[in-house]
């Protein structure tokens, strides 16, 4: 049975309950890091590419554990850097395959994002699984929820408008509503293939 999306966001934020604090600053963290390196003259961008992977891939375990009731801390958030290889290679082929489809046009480079939105919750849940067969299994979990997921986000369109009045400060609270969300969206879909309802 598949939850409902505006059921999956008042779960996401009953479990952000207790942690918006640890959450703001994990999100805090995240930010500064990624947007400070990418700033950097000439070689931002090949930092970025470098380090994004393993800290999407702590990101995502951070989002995981609060959405799943967990034990969340910050540590989580470089977690990834243990395994620095993996995901890695594995952002780097997102990034190709994305590129690779939005130069046929923007939509379909949306569509293939959304087709590869799960890879790193499942590489978070399978310590062994290679970066292509995450971006694989990523894609068939996504068939028939891709819109979903673009569902999803639209119901936050109202929530960000109001956080451009606070000068981008809300987004600190909104994008870890939305990446718990997201990793709710996750544990819902991934025992129930190719299952579609519109939301």
């Amino acid at each position: 049975m598949i939850t409902e999306n505006k059921i999956l966001i008042k779960n996401a934020r009953e479990a952000l309950s207790g942690k918006w604090g640890t959450a703001v600053v994990a999100f805090l963290i995240y930010a500064l890091i990624s947007g400070a390196l990418g700033a950097i003259p000439f070689a931002g961008a090949l930092i970025t590419m470098l380090i994004m992977g393993p800290l999407m891939l702590g990101w995502t375990r951070f989002s995981m554990s609060i959405a799943r009731n967990e034990e969340a801390s910050i540590n989580q958030l470089f977690e990834g850097f243990n395994d620095f290889m993996r995901p890695f290679i594995t952002y780097l082929l997102m990034v190709i395959f994305i590129i690779l489809w939005m130069i046929l046009l923007i939509i379909p480079g949306i569509i293939a994002a959304h087709a590869y939105s799960m890879t790193f919750y499942i590489m978070n849940d399978d310590p062994s699984i290679s970066g292509m067969d995450a971006l694989r299994k990523s894609k068939e979990m996504m068939y028939g929820y891709k819109w979903k997921l673009f569902c999803l986000g639209l119901r936050f369109i109202g929530w960000a408008l109001l956080c451009l009045l606070t000068f981008g400060i809300g987004y600190l609270w909104l994008v870890p509503w939305m990446q718990v969300s997201a990793a709710k969206f996750y544990d819902d879909i991934k025992d129930n293939p190719i299952e579609m309802k519109l939301q």
